[in-house]
């Protein structure tokens, strides 16, 4: 192991950042962290018809929202800086003319069309689409000669016979053919450098000792390995990391997962639960355990643990672990996060909410248990917010009211059961007594008081405690919709 571990996330900014990124910048700081190592962050922008200052900081808010804080990085400095990539260009083109100059690259004078009918007579033969190596005999004072007189040339490496080799942390000795290799384009012939050249001269230049990334990188860490060799410069350790898969096995789809990181934010996923789920995509922390914080990640992260099969990004697990950590958390904080999801969805301002924090605190206190999101707490409150007349009963909890015998009976002697009781206020605990009494009395199975009274306090025919709900509702409330459902019920 290197005498200082250091590892890298290098995002483009070309997309928001998503779940896939965010796990492999989680997997290197985590790395980092437990080593007391370095986590760099290097903006690859070398795309300037792609690349936005927009995404570029969505992608750092969207670190700093996970709370992955950078040691190196384009806003922080450090002493490898610039980290954009497209800031270094001239470094670039420094080394490639190094390498051109001891041998391992040539000029290459294809034309696009010289290529492309290529790339045809190959496919047409069956053969691998590959460059044929032909201005690679081309002596080096002819391609200095035409490179001067104008002529449009790119900048190929020059692969050498033999086998690459190494060996990667998560999947043991890999070997490559040389032969598979083709002498892939270094400079493009306007001079701008290609990824698989300038995230090597990057990561030499800022002394990278592990390469971390998805498995979809496997293909290009040949050509990068030769780079080193070619630079005389220590090849880092890699460890490519499995593919995200929806359930269905397949690569994730917006309907299985694929979706920017900060879209999880403002559905109001908690933080937490994100990293956790983030961090069993791929790893576990000892097979049972499943529900863990970020220092426990840290204390037991090893890339070596990390599996080779594609990791399963199940939602209902995800919404599932989310849930968990709303329902272990304080009400307090669990306000706190949802009150902008209220406040988002027309029910109330935030200084309305602030002039009921307690009565807030107490609808949430009622409610966690049932939400897997900030998100959800507007949808399952809302008729908290609905003017009395104008409440929507659902069809399912109408349904339920109605089908019981003597419903209305049964709801308008429980109104006058319940008049007096909460004329001087709802007292929760006395008045979930009297119910029981009040249902004993009568004979009264549950669900037929508590269908018809649930449909006349919320309309919904599932939801919070009711006896809650009429607490929530206050006295005045409550009893005018208990009125209205008996006009509405008969």
């Amino acid at each position: 192991m290197a005498s200082q571990i250091r590892v890298r996330f290098a995002p483009s900014p070309t997309g928001k950042l998503h779940i896939g990124g965010a796990r492999t910048a989680l997997f290197n700081w985590a790395y980092a962290r437990r080593h007391a190592g370095v986590f760099l962050l290097r903006i690859e922008d070398t795309d300037p018809e792609r690349s936005t200052a927009e995404f570029e900081r969505a992608i750092l808010d969207g670190l700093r929202w996970l709370g992955i804080e950078w040691d190196e990085g384009p806003d922080v400095g450090g002493p490898h800086a610039p980290y954009h990539q497209s800031q270094r260009i001239a470094r670039h083109r420094e080394l490639a003319a190094r390498l051109l100059a001891e041998g391992h690259a040539y000029r290459c004078f294809c034309s696009k069309e010289r290529l492309e009918a290529l790339g045809v007579e190959q496919a047409a033969r069956k053969e691998r689409s590959a460059y044929d190596g032909r201005c690679r005999t081309i002596a080096p004072a002819e391609a200095v000669a035409r490179s001067a007189a104008g002529e449009p040339s790119t900048l190929r490496f020059c692969v050498p016979p033999g086998t690459t080799r190494f060996t990667d942390l998560i999947r043991g000795e890999m070997s490559f053919d040389n032969r598979e290799v083709e002498d892939w384009v270094m400079l493009r012939s306007d001079g701008t450098p290609t990824y698989n050249f300038v995230v090597v001269c990057d990561d030499i230049d800022m002394r990278i000792s592990h390469v971390f990334r998805g498995e979809e990188h496997l293909v290009n860490t040949p050509k990068q390995v030769l780079l080193y060799h070619s630079f005389a410069a220590p090849t880092p350790e890699f460890g490519h990391l499995p593919l995200m898969l929806g359930t269905d096995r397949k690569k994730l789809s917006k309907r299985t997962g694929d979706t920017a990181l900060l879209d999880y934010r403002d559905k109001g996923f908690p933080r937490e639960a994100v990293l956790n789920f983030l961090c069993l995509q791929g790893w576990a922390l000892n097979g049972t355990q499943e529900i863990f914080s970020v220092d426990e990640l840290v204390a037991h992260f090893d890339i070596k643990d990390v599996t080779k099969a594609g990791a399963i990004f199940d939602m209902e697990k995800f919404l599932w672990m989310s849930g968990e950590y709303i329902r272990r958390d304080s009400v307090e904080h669990v306000a706190r996060m949802s009150a902008p999801f209220v406040v988002e969805a027309g029910l109330a301002s935030a200084p309305q909410l602030a002039a009921r924090d307690d009565w807030f605190r107490a609808v949430v206190a009622g409610s966690k248990e049932r939400m897997r999101t900030y998100g959800e707490l507007p949808a399952q409150i809302a008729f908290l917010f609905v003017p009395d007349e104008k409440l929507v009963y659902e069809e399912a909890a109408e349904r339920n009211a109605r089908k019981h015998a003597g419903r209305i009976d049964t709801l308008r002697a429980f109104l006058e059961w319940l008049r007096p009781r909460v004329a001087q206020g709802i007292d929760v605990a006395a008045l979930r007594e009297g119910v029981k009494a009040f249902q004993a009395e009568r004979g009264l199975k549950t669900p037929e008081l508590l269908q018809p009274l649930r449909c006349a306090l919320s309309g919904m025919a599932g939801g919070p405690d009711t006896i809650e709900v009429l607490s929530w509702l206050g006295a005045e409330r409550s009893l005018r919709r208990l009125d209205l459902a008996l006009e509405r019920l008969s």
